[in-house]
């Protein structure tokens, strides 16, 4: 019988239960061991002691990403520096990066979470698994190589780009899923067809992290390579890394790990709940973090919960897929609009690809522009560019009451890329 990486709680009761024995550890640990954290709880006038259930947690302080660079190289660390097994890095861009470090305690936990993901993706120990994300100071390759391993299925490695190595390996390692991020997921499938290697390979899953996917891109790799099925896995350096949650084969929404870490969303302007179902901020606070502790953390990534328990069984409680970031936002024409809503818009519309550009400029006349630019779907006989543009410049102004201009372009005609793709091109002036 192969092992179970689930919990063993048999009702939410037990489960909330184990959530506030955490959460009293978590501001006890926290609180004693780092500076910061004491700092910021006695200014909202709060000791380990005032945590007596769930509700109280929002009793306690925010954490901000300032607050991960205003501690560098070692923010928010709670324990000494003997007990940091190891470190890993964000992948921003601006500034100093945030550096996070973990105990070893920290890393079997990571490693726990990461082979429940694998579990629940219905994989066994005779899978092989060909790893496609980046690895070194990232959290993303050592991650899914860490829960790999203890799960007991075979890994490969590769990481990401190389596509003629990834393209032989598949031939002949015949990996029956790859890990990868959306971006990448596409380029492979499209070169897998390219090179007319469908027939040759074993690959039945997808793992796709680290980047949103629309449902139009997601049918078309499965279209492409006669994919049974693609999971969503999610998470963030500041929270372990990736493996803190994934879809189930249901995929009713990301069943995440509630006995590592509490969930709230929250307006990101009031910081208060969001009702029921609507979206909101991600807050997280974790339940056994050693090493950098986090008490409600503000990540910045917009979802929503998902009320209902899964057809699945599982009671772990789940949230919808990442609909983006809330400094993501753009303000066009004083209109609030977030990527991934002209992502799912898009989706909609069966003569397009997945594959889209959002380009932003600031016109003679003062005024704001934008340009969409998409392709045409993969296989039209006859594309009439033309009809495509005003089809998606009607949809667009009607779900988001803004105005736009379409450049449709043949398949194939937009860059793909090995990581994650850049959608976003922001040209106006300051």
């Amino acid at each position: 019988m192969s092992k179970t990486f689930m919990p063993s709680y048999s009702n939410i009761s037990e489960l909330k239960n184990h959530q506030l024995e955490g959460l009293k550890w978590t501001v006890r640990h926290a609180y004693t061991r780092s500076e910061h954290y004491r700092r910021a709880m006695e200014e909202v006038g709060i000791k380990p002691e005032n945590i007596q259930s769930l509700d109280d947690i929002q009793k306690l302080p925010f954490t901000t990403v300032n607050d991960l660079k205003s501690g560098y190289p070692f923010p928010l660390l709670s324990v000494p520096m003997s007990d940091v097994a190891r470190i890993h890095a964000s992948s921003g861009t601006t500034g100093k990066r945030k550096i996070l470090a973990y105990t070893q305690k920290d890393i079997d936990d990571w490693a726990t979470c990461f082979a429940r993901c694998y579990e629940m993706a219905g994989l066994s120990v005779m899978d092989r698994v060909q790893i496609a994300v980046g690895y070194g100071v990232w959290t993303a390759g050592v991650g899914f190589q860490l829960g790999c391993e203890l799960f007991g299925a075979m890994a490969v490695p590769l990481g990401p780009g190389n596509i003629d190595l990834q393209c032989e390996f598949l031939i002949d390692l015949q990996p029956t899923v790859l890990c990868c991020t959306a971006s990448m997921g596409l380029l492979m499938a499209e070169e897998i067809k390219r090179r007319g290697i469908r027939d040759k390979i074993a690959l039945k899953k997808m793992i796709f992290g680290s980047e949103r996917s629309s449902e139009a891109m997601r049918q078309h790799i499965c279209d492409l390579i006669g994919l049974e099925e693609l999971f969503d896995i999610v998470g963030m350096t500041e929270l372990y890394g990736p493996g803190t949650g994934i879809d189930c084969p249901r995929h009713e929404g990301i069943h995440y790990w509630a006995d590592y870490y509490i969930l709230e969303v929250l307006d990101p302007d009031t910081l208060k709940p969001v009702a029921p179902g609507e979206i909101g901020e991600m807050v997280v606070t974790t339940l056994k973090k050693e090493a950098v502790p986090l008490i409600r953390y503000r990540t910045r990534d917009l979802t929503r919960l998902i009320e209902h328990s899964c057809s699945c069984g599982n009671i772990m409680p789940m949230h919808d897929r990442i609909l983006g970031r809330s400094d993501d936002m753009i303000i066009f024409r004083a209109v609030n609009i977030y990527p991934g809503q002209i992502d799912s818009a898009l989706s909609t519309i069966d003569e397009i690809g997945s594959e889209y550009q959002i380009i932003l400029g600031h016109g003679d006349d003062g005024r704001d522009y934008m340009t969409l630019r998409v392709e045409s779907r993969e296989g039209l006989e006859k594309v009439n560019h033309s009809e495509i543009e005003g089809k998606v410049s009607t949809l667009i102004k009607k779900s988001l009451l803004v105005s736009c201009n379409v450049e449709a372009t043949s398949y194939g005609s937009l860059p793909r890329s090995e990581r994650k793709s850049k959608r976003v091109f922001d040209n106006r002036m300051s």
